[in-house]
């Protein structure tokens, strides 16, 4: 009866240490969450169809400027490219001083579209014209999702915007 006890006790401790030797650490969580995160990543870039939304900007003339409370985006299609951004830096020729285009505002479909792997991430460059402007926009995107997108255009100074790319969200119609 004695060696029956102590073989149900050996049972059971045995399952117990079994069971937290398949828990997984801290260490392989985050590796499964960021590994999901690029796949996720990958997907969006391969379909060429995401939104960009920015977090801050940078310009040559102000410093960084928090837009998590400006509603701001990019969407990104093969055929199709629609911006709404602010724009915070100097304009040039071309541009009507406090009118209704003074952020980087425009839709159309892209004459270039281009994506290229590299060590680190993605690196995308778009060219599109607007009404008034030639755009060239340059995103570099990590595994991890985070997205810096450099602008140059002919009537504005280069400004950097940094955020992240995530599916693109439809328009409520109502």
């Amino acid at each position: 009866m004695k060696t029956h006890k102590i073989v149900v006790l050996l049972l059971l401790c045995c399952s117990f240490f079994i069971g937290f030797s398949q828990e997984k650490t801290k260490k392989q969580l985050r590796a499964e969450k960021r590994l999901e995160k690029e796949r996720e990543i990958e997907k969006l870039i391969n379909a060429k169809e995401f939104e960009f939304v920015a977090q801050n900007s940078n310009s040559q003339t102000f410093r960084f400027v928090d837009l998590t409370t400006n509603p701001n985006f990019i969407k990104f299609k093969p055929d199709f490219i629609k911006s709404d951004m602010p724009f915070f830096g100097r304009g040039y020729s071309g541009l009507a001083y406090g009118g209704s285009d003074a952020g980087l505002k425009f839709e159309g479909k892209p004459e270039k579209f281009t994506v290229k792997k590299e060590k680190k991430g993605y690196i995308i460059d778009v060219a599109i014209k607007g009404q008034q402007d030639y755009f060239n926009m340059t995103l570099s995107v990590s595994f991890e999702g985070s997205t810096t997108l450099s602008v140059i255009s002919n009537n504005r100074a280069p400004i950097n915007y940094f955020g992240e790319i995530m599916p693109i969200k439809e328009e409520k119609k109502e």
